[in-house]
């Protein structure tokens, strides 16, 4: 994988750059569209091409280890393959799945050992196992395995959870470097910088993670709990002290602002199931505000989804007809508000891109952010 940084803004720590893989290139800032278990939930593979124009999807790789298996991805050829999707793929070691399943999971040095969701039998991810998990999934990017820590979790808590993901980070790259990828195309690794809200721990991550140097960087443990000001001073303190030459991907953060916010404090790549989780609910996300299309006040509301929107179904479809087929319990109102909701994130991150190259990032992003939080 390579990095190319191609500007940066003079009024904050925002870069425009390009991302190249076997599988394509990436601009960035890029949102990636969550392909939990190989599919973007609602959406066509076309429609992410062609209308929402993703340049990458992520998967998850405690999903897909459950199912389809291990076997039937090998078999296929790896994810790109089997779900047919020539584009580039990165995948989560599983770690935050493992995070949120607290009451039924064991951690160890060893690794951890964890029930699952689907038949509650017994696996273990270790750092060895999950990188040949990583393997046979076939991602161009794929997480180490992590412990993600609490946001509110005490000091004392937050050490031990660092230490052990710097345990599993050494072995982690050390079983990545003896192996190689499976499918004739190569595949790169990001450490995972965690900490939680404590800048010393934050700069220890850090520093043991760029000793490995490795092609990019993610930032973890955000957005689970702690407050939003804090996460804003976590990306302040951590962004300068990884390498300029390296992307940096802000992993499951967040709403338009947050992403907007990240952007000003040097992150390139992001991905969050809120458009979607939030699509299927009736929130839409557009650039006049925010909109929950069930109300009563959109069902005589003729203009179109997104005025300024760039997608297909913004130039087609109302914001009554949309409401009608929410109030109506019809699947095809969660796919159009996805859709809608995953090309307003893309269009946000191309819009920061372009008044990035332009010089004027911050002025915009501070009218922005007012513009598209607003409640309608």
């Amino acid at each position: 994988m390579d990095f190319v940084k191609v500007a940066e803004d003079s009024q904050s720590y925002a870069r425009a750059g390009i991302v190249t893989t076997d599988h394509g290139q990436i601009e960035t800032p890029i949102f990636m569209p969550v392909g939990t278990v190989g599919s973007v939930k609602g959406i066509y593979h076309r429609d992410l091409k062609e209308d929402i124009k993703a340049e990458i999807i992520l998967g998850n790789t405690y999903h897909l280890y459950l199912r389809p298996g291990l076997d039937v991805l090998k078999s296929a050829g790896g994810l790109h393959k089997f779900i047919s999707w020539d584009k580039p793929i990165l995948t989560d070691s599983g770690g935050f799945q493992v995070f949120s399943l607290s009451k039924i999971r064991k951690l160890t040095p060893e690794g951890c050992k964890f029930a699952s969701h689907i038949d509650g039998s017994y696996h273990t991810f270790t750092p060895e196992n999950n990188v040949d998990t990583q393997r046979i999934i076939g991602a161009d990017i794929i997480m180490a395995f992590d412990e993600c820590c609490p946001g509110d979790a005490d000091f004392a808590y937050a050490r031990k959870s660092l230490e052990l993901t710097q345990s599993w980070l050494k072995r982690f790259v050390k079983r990545f470097d003896e192996t190689e990828p499976l499918y004739g195309y190569k595949q790169t690794l990001f450490p995972i910088i965690q900490g939680c809200v404590y800048p010393e721990l934050r700069k220890r991550a850090v520093e043991d993670a760029i000793s490995y140097e490795r092609d990019g960087y993610a930032i973890g443990g955000l957005a689970v709990g702690e407050p939003t000001e804090q996460m804003y001073e976590m990306l302040e303190y951590t962004c300068p002290l990884l390498p300029k030459d390296k992307p940096r991907y802000l992993m499951g953060v967040g709403t338009p602002a947050n992403i907007l916010e990240a952007i000003a404090r040097g992150v390139d790549m992001f991905d969050c199931v809120m458009p979607t989780r939030n699509g299927r609910n009736a929130m839409l996300f557009t650039w006049d505000g925010i909109i929950n299309i069930r109300n009563k006040k959109w069902a005589n509301d003729f203009s179109l989804i997104d005025e300024k929107g760039t997608s297909f179904v913004d130039k087609t479809y109302t914001k009554a007809y949309l409401r009608h087929l929410f109030v109506a319990g019809e699947i095809f109102a969660g796919m159009i508000a996805s859709e809608h909701n995953l090309a307003f994130y893309l269009d946000l991150v191309k819009q920061a891109r372009k008044h990035i190259l332009a010089g004027d990032f911050a002025t915009w992003k501070d009218m922005t952010v007012q513009q598209i939080m607003r409640r309608l």
